[in-house]
């Protein structure tokens, strides 16, 4: 159903300087793979600049962004991850609280761009990792790098 709608982007903004912190769980590393190759291509493509660093898994994605933010070493953030449903409710504990922890780091003024991706099967997961296809990764890139732009522009 949702391929058949058009889905509008952005332009992507030139932001020559800024600087990303892409942290990512590479828990499927195949998945973690595409979401940060797609991320790297769209940051370069906006004149970006990229670190990297791995975390053990959703959960400790926003603590890393939080941590990396105390030290005000970069201009925005890119939280890359998958989490795959399985027979308990950990699956909704790790989706709500992972999404939780990095919307409030947004609303204290942290540029974030959210690609954990939440899917019922690892192929739905390939399918939005892969940066030919879906490049989620590419998205939470750009939309880190969009606020990043707001920012400055309201600065």
């Amino acid at each position: 159903m949702a391929a058949s709608i058009e889905h509008h982007q952005l332009p992507l903004p030139q932001v020559s300087g800024a600087r990303l912190l892409i942290v990512v769980s590479p828990y499927y590393r195949q998945v973690a793979d595409g979401l940060v190759a797609g991320a790297r291509a769209v940051a370069a493509r906006a004149g970006a600049a990229v670190d990297l660093v791995e975390v053990p898994g959703a959960l400790e994605i926003p603590t890393a962004i939080a941590l990396a933010a105390a030290r005000d070493l970069y201009d925005g953030y890119v939280a890359l991850g998958c989490v795959v449903r399985g027979e308990t409710t950990h699956y909704d504990t790790v989706c709500n609280d992972s999404s939780r922890g990095l919307t409030l780091l947004g609303l204290q003024g942290h540029c974030i761009g959210n690609g954990i991706l939440t899917v019922e099967t690892i192929a739905q997961a390939q399918v939005r990792a892969d940066p030919q296809g879906q490049n989620k990764g590419g998205g939470a890139a750009a939309a880190a790098l969009h606020l990043v732009a707001l920012k400055r522009r309201w600065a």
